[in-house]
């Protein structure tokens, strides 16, 4: 054996590690340092609860499995919520009032089955947990239950590794049995079955395999940060770049905001990330011609710095909550001519339903397409305590809104889950919900996973 392994406990009421959080002096510093200058907080650290009190769970594991459940609070309290704002807040307020009744922890595909099995047998609903970081309410445990949360950590080894071929196969368990795609790599066979369970959020079935496409690792990686003094020529900057085919393997544009809190850079200028990967250094040199037509000029923000920064970011999040502030994020995609007014849109809603109109918004591209990019914002607003929940749902309705009313997705990469579904509801059309709700009639007839997810 090799080395030495090393335990690490997970937080079970936010982010990642327990070890990598702030700790209640670090917390305090980092309100000294960096927020009494430009936002009003009383200095405060919201305490943790170490002792969640649960409700007693209503189920008893089935004695041929279990070894594979667990029902100790800590357990059960750790997977009550996912990490967005409102999962944190609440687990910090210690109000856990629906928790799962047991966690499973499958090892196999026949583990799955027979937990399935079991839970609609008793009547218990079963929310599959993947990483457990879910921001819009894709774990939740709603209504009367009993409910099973389906842990699938332990589903966690490379069972090959294929240098032939870069294909992608999917494997899925259902309440009425297995479905398998064919492992070609495309075919245009009807309506992909990949497709089908590929963003349901375990309504449909629970993903137990899966093929994915993979590439050597690149022999050579170039990059390079660019300065903007004008917001908008950053972005007609990116919008050249990948219309022109460039395919940078990183493309982040920062706002000047988002550009001082994540990149270092305090000037007030506009930042973008530009990385490529491969042996031709012609792509990069290409991509810059392009920025210094906008007015781009080079300079020494690089990844790095926001890379570390963005690995941080959400133990500081769970920080600024405890400090007493609203810190969260919405994403959207829309077409590049419709990108002003949304920016425009989403700041100026944000702002309004802020508590005494005080909010700081920033923005940066997170994925960029021909089409459009993928804008990712940041709000943060001071929050009365006890009243952090409300303000942000206020807040998330009006910025949603404004995403709709501008012709963006409710959603570019974040998922649906409860928090997006009166916009998802909206957004797609009758028919397709129709054909959504025979679909969970015929694979799950009876509701068993996660319901109140997507339909």
């Amino acid at each position: 054996m090799g080395g030495t392994y090393r335990w690490r406990e997970k937080s079970w009421w936010g982010w990642g590690w327990a070890d990598e959080g702030l700790d209640d002096a670090a917390c305090r510093e980092l309100a000294e340092r960096a927020l009494r200058p430009w936002m009003p907080i009383d200095g405060s650290v919201l305490p943790i609860p170490f002792d969640p009190l649960l409700d007693p769970p209503r189920l008893i594991p089935p004695s041929m499995m279990a070894e594979a459940f667990a029902a100790d609070s800590m357990a059960r309290a750790a997977h009550t919520y996912g990490k967005s704002f409102r999962d944190v807040v609440r687990a910090l307020h210690g109000d856990l009032r629906h928790p799962p009744d047991l966690i499973c922890y499958p090892r196999t595909t026949h583990d799955i089955v027979a937990a399935l099995d079991w839970a609609e047998a008793v009547g218990a609903a079963v929310v599959p947990y993947g990483g457990g970081t879910s921001v819009v309410g894709g774990v939740e445990y709603r209504g009367e239950g009993p409910w099973i949360s389906l842990d699938l950590s332990r589903l966690n080894r490379i069972a090959e590794i294929d240098e032939v071929n870069h294909a992608v196969r999917v494997r899925v368990v259902t309440p009425q049995g297995p479905v398998e795609s064919l492992r070609v790599p495309a075919s245009g066979a009807g309506p992909s079955v990949a497709g089908l369970f590929l963003g349901s959020e375990g309504t449909l079935g629970v993903i137990v395999e899966a093929w994915l496409r993979v590439t050597r690792r690149p022999e050579r990686k170039s990059s390079a940060g660019v300065r903007f003094d004008v917001y908008g020529e950053g972005v007609a900057a990116v919008r050249e770049i990948v219309q022109a085919g460039l395919r940078p393997s990183n493309c982040r544009l920062l706002d000047p905001v988002e550009a001082m809190l994540t990149a270092g850079a305090t000037d007030g200028r506009a930042r973008l990330l530009l990385g490529f990967e491969g042996p031709y250094d012609r792509l990069l040199d290409d991509a810059l011609e392009i920025c210094r037509s906008h007015g781009g000029v080079t300079d020494e923000v690089q990844d790095g710095t926001f890379r570390d920064t963005f690995l941080r970011a959400p133990y500081t999040r769970d920080a600024l909550i405890r400090l007493g502030l609203v810190v969260e994020t919405v994403e959207t995609a829309c077409t590049w001519s419709r990108f002003e007014q949304l920016h425009e849109a989403v700041i100026a809603a944000a702002q309004a339903a802020a508590p005494a109109r005080v909010a700081v918004v920033t923005c940066r591209f997170t994925h960029v397409y021909p089409d459009g990019p993928a804008p990712y914002f940041t709000i943060v607003t001071p929050a009365r305590r006890g009243a952090e929940v409300a303000i942000w749902d206020e807040i998330k309705a009006a910025v949603s809104a404004a995403i709709v009313d501008s012709g963006g997705t409710i959603t570019h990469h974040h998922a649906v889950g409860r928090d997006h579904r009166p916009w998802y509801d909206d957004e797609r059309p009758p028919l397709f919900a129709e054909a959504l709700r025979a679909a969970k009639r015929t694979l799950d007839p009876r509701g068993v996973l996660n319901p109140g997810v997507l339909i």
